[in-house]
């Protein structure tokens, strides 16, 4: 049977994940906790709130973002640097890349820390509303008012505009980088190929926002919130979902889906609820495994470790915990 810690850590868990073997947690008072054993100790990151976290490529440091109008990043020893400020600046959007390379984002301008050091300051006419680096090449996606713009930050060569009307709220790239989606305010996904220059792809249905987005082992499925199931799309198809019937895993009578997380190997994915419960549901037949019970406030962060043995997970009321399968 699964074993659970739990955290109480006090504040909206922005994101949970592992640095090294150690899970991490950001928490929405600007603090980051990590976890030693069977004990949490937290450090002070930002000097108000914490808007955004992503891990680095090398799953070494958890890059953060704040009110305070700085960027920063710790490891799991719990060591903090700075990376960048500009003051009086909200930055809520956040992406790492590869080689250490960060984009981050409040208001209008994107900014791309590169490898060498350098800026790269990315203009946009509306609110930046979410990065994505691509997985190979250091390209990075911007979501914004009625589309994306793809940009060769190492470059000054101008972005790749892919269009349609509306808000979009975030934005991922499929792991094997030929296609492009977003989230968007009207309850529904939109999707580009990026093979042949943009060719569209329209996912709704959807009841509420989706929020959560992560692609399974091998970026066979995109899978998604916002429903009172998952719904994971098929992407392993030339022309991606279109035309095809999405996987919906995990149905609750009782409550909405508000993460999911993929397993690393296997075609599983770690669904967590608006009431607090998290389960794990296997693709090919639907079978399901109760992971956590009806419990406090809604799932806000879940993130698998790299072996697919421990799943770190937060919630909105703050509380953070581990559950370990291996009991």
């Amino acid at each position: 049977m699964p074993s659970i810690q739990s955290f109480p850590l006090g504040a909206f868990v922005v994101a949970a994940t592992f640095l090294g073997d150690r899970p991490a947690f950001a928490l929405g008072d600007g603090k980051v906790g990590l976890v030693d054993g069977a004990a949490a100790e937290t450090f002070g990151v930002h000097t108000g709130g914490l808007l955004a976290a992503a891990r680095d490529e090398a799953g070494m440091r958890l890059v953060t973002s704040g009110d305070d109008g700085r960027v920063m990043a710790i490891d799991a020893s719990g060591s903090i640097a700075a990376l960048a400020e500009r003051p009086k600046k909200w930055i809520d959007q956040l992406a790492v890349g590869p080689n250490g390379t960060v984009a981050f984002a409040g208001g209008r301008e994107a900014v791309v820390l590169l490898p060498d050091g350098k800026e790269r300051v990315l203009p946009h006419e509306r609110t930046v509303a979410g990065l994505a680096f691509a997985p190979k090449g250091l390209r990075l996606a911007v979501a914004r008012y009625n589309g994306v713009s793809l940009w060769w930050p190492g470059t000054d060569a101008k972005p790749t505009e892919f269009e349609w009307k509306g808000s979009h709220i975030a934005v991922t790239w499929s792991p094997d980088g030929r296609f492009v989606v977003t989230s968007m305010q009207e309850n529904a996904l939109h999707g580009w190929r990026t093979s042949d220059g943009g060719g569209h792809m329209r996912m709704s249905g959807y009841p509420g926002k989706v929020r959560s987005l992560s692609w399974s082992t091998k970026g066979r499925f995109l899978a998604t919130s916002g429903a009172e199931m998952a719904v994971l799309w098929p992407f392993h198809f030339k022309e991606g979902p279109m035309g095809k019937q999405p996987l919906q895993l995990g149905l609750s009578a009782q409550s909405v889906v508000t993460q999911v997380a993929c397993h690393p190997t296997e075609e599983v994915v770690a669904i967590g609820y608006k009431d607090g419960s998290i389960i794990a549901a296997r693709f090919a037949d639907g079978d399901e495994a109760r992971l956590r019970k009806v419990e406090g406030g809604p799932i806000s962060a879940l993130a698998w470790d790299a072996a697919g043995i421990r799943l770190a997970f937060g919630t909105e009321d703050g509380t953070a915990g581990i559950v370990d399968l291996a009991g």
